[in-house]
């Protein structure tokens, strides 16, 4: 009695799909019948004589199969008109999957955190942290201090940030007044030179850093993710920190219910307008971007030290207004501030997409503190990786810039490169794997083995990565969709099941997905 294998079965089915691509398009139906019982006869007969496929075989089989797949997905009649950009690799062989406008440049959107991530690990270390310094130079006379308090920013995205469990203000605030100080008098100056004074990148469309929460300028000495929060109650609103913007309420409540409010800030200041109505038993929180990340700072932390207790007496600076510069770089700081290292840092970049974190993160390792000096950091290190960088346009670390332009083979030499690098766990350990809670893919691709990193922007949808195909073999891939004038759900369900079919070597349908 033959043993029949699933092997056999699969070697079948391929072998009657190649011979049949040899029947010509006139071929009779009969004929077709006869070919695929023949290779059914040829596989059965095979695997009863005890013989295996290949694995050679049985890799092209998969890789056919696979092929097929995505085909199929990207000719579906429901699946809107785009630009498809696709690459796949595989990382052990280097064979190409996959390949569709594989060499075109395609705005990223989000997934060119890959490449500022992948640059602040090499540029950087995992283990690289960030140091806020609190200097003084002046006198002191009993427990009051006369002169100039400066904070010396370093970048840190984390500095304050919502995201973290401690604010370093309250802090240095309370360690202050514990050692004794309860006045301050002369100049608190916040130095933001270590970056340029350019809070915004190339290309970012100006109805985002107006009002968006995932798109605040960014600065040299940064605060509470440069946002202030709005809460509102009713009619009533109130800011944190209180005092810094100056809010235009027109918002007017009832018992009847509300209708939409709109919230609004004049890009260049820190007016924010509220304006249509609202329930008055509504609550809610909106958080704003705001101008001048340094002064912002300064003033959330007079909030603090007065928190604390300690009268404040001094102006605030920004060190850009000065006439003088102060001399304090030979002296011991006061206080300092060290953020936590740059894995996690990158893996909130990766898996929380935070444009902040990557905006702040693209100007430190440009040597310069500009996004010129960010764009050649990458573009260097993408050179010694061996990936092709002609034609590449990187404006930002974040991908809000439409300016952005990259190639699936870029994003897939990039993930190559990093699947060898020296930093390839803390890499690794950033990119949210399927359904992963708390992160971007946290409702998708639920139970697939990849990690990867989402991309979005009207009219743009990304998707690139790692996942492992049914034969063990890990594959890195790209997925870049720009130019539909649809919704982008049905894109993204599209780009989710080119994964899945990559993980199975199977099409999943539309609406099993």
């Amino acid at each position: 009695m033959w043993k029949l294998h699933a092997n056999g079965l699969r070697t079948a089915y391929f072998l009657a799909l190649r011979l049949l691509r040899l029947a010509t398009p006139m071929s009779s139906r009969r004929s077709l019948l006869v070919l695929f019982v023949l290779a059914c006869l040829i596989a059965v007969i095979t695997v009863g004589l005890g013989v295996r496929p290949s694995s050679a075989d049985a890799d092209a089989d998969l890789e056919t199969s696979t092929q097929q797949a995505i085909e199929e997905i990207l000719a579906e009649e429901d699946l809107p008109s785009a630009i498809w950009g696709i690459y796949v690799r595989d990382l052990q062989t280097g064979r190409v999957v996959f390949s569709r406008n594989a060499d075109k440049n395609l705005i990223p959107a989000s997934n060119l955190k890959l490449f500022t991530s992948a640059t602040a690990l090499d540029a950087l270390g995992a283990d690289f942290r960030y140091i806020t310094r609190l200097f003084f130079d002046g006198s002191s006379s009993g427990s009051t201090l006369t002169g100039d308090l400066v904070i010396k920013g370093s970048g840190d995205p984390t500095f304050g940030s919502r995201h973290q469990n401690d604010d370093p203000l309250e802090t240095w605030a309370r360690e202050l007044r514990e050692s004794g100080v309860s006045r301050i008098e002369g100049r608190i100056i916040g130095d933001d030179d270590v970056f340029e004074d350019n809070p915004y990148a190339e290309g970012w469309d100006i109805r985002h850093v107006a009002t968006e929460s995932y798109a605040p300028g960014s600065g040299g000495l940064s605060y509470k993710d440069n946002l202030v929060e709005l809460s509102i109650s009713g009619s009533r609103v109130s800011s944190e920190p209180s005092g810094y913007v100056d809010i235009r309420n027109e918002i007017g409540s009832g018992r009847r219910g509300g209708g939409p409010f709109r919230v609004d800030r004049f890009v260049g200041t820190n007016t924010i307008e509220l304006t249509g109505r609202v329930s008055s038993s509504y609550r809610g929180t909106v958080r704003i971007p705001i101008e001048n990340p340094t002064r912002f700072t300064l003033h959330a932390f007079r909030d603090a030290l007065e928190a604390e207790g300690i009268t404040v007496g001094a102006s605030l600076f920004d060190i850009d207004d000065l006439n003088s510069l102060p001399d304090y770089d030979d002296d011991e700081p006061l206080l300092i501030h060290v953020s936590p290292p740059m894995s996690e840092i990158v893996r909130r970049i990766n898996r929380s997409s935070d444009n902040l974190y990557a905006e702040q993160v693209f100007r430190t390792f440009s040597g310069n503190g500009s996004t010129r000096g960010g764009s050649e950091r990458v573009i260097s290190f993408l050179n010694r990786a061996g990936v092709e960088t002609e034609g590449l346009s990187i404006r930002d670390g974040s991908g809000l810039s439409r300016k952005d332009m990259v190639t699936p083979q870029s994003i897939v030499g990039l993930l190559d490169q990093m699947n060898q690098h020296p930093a390839r766990q803390a890499y690794w350990n950033s990119l949210p794997e399927g359904g992963g809670s708390g992160s971007t893919l946290r409702s998708r691709l639920q139970g697939v083995p990849m990690r990867g990193k989402t991309g979005s922007l009207e009219y743009v949808r990304a998707l690139s990565g790692y996942v492992n195909a049914p034969n063990g073999r890990q594959l890195a891939f790209a997925i870049v969709a720009n130019n539909y004038t649809t919704g982008g759900g049905t894109i993204a369900g599209a780009a989710d099941r080119i994964v899945r079919a990559l993980a199975t070597g199977q099409r999943v349908p539309a609406d099993e997905d």
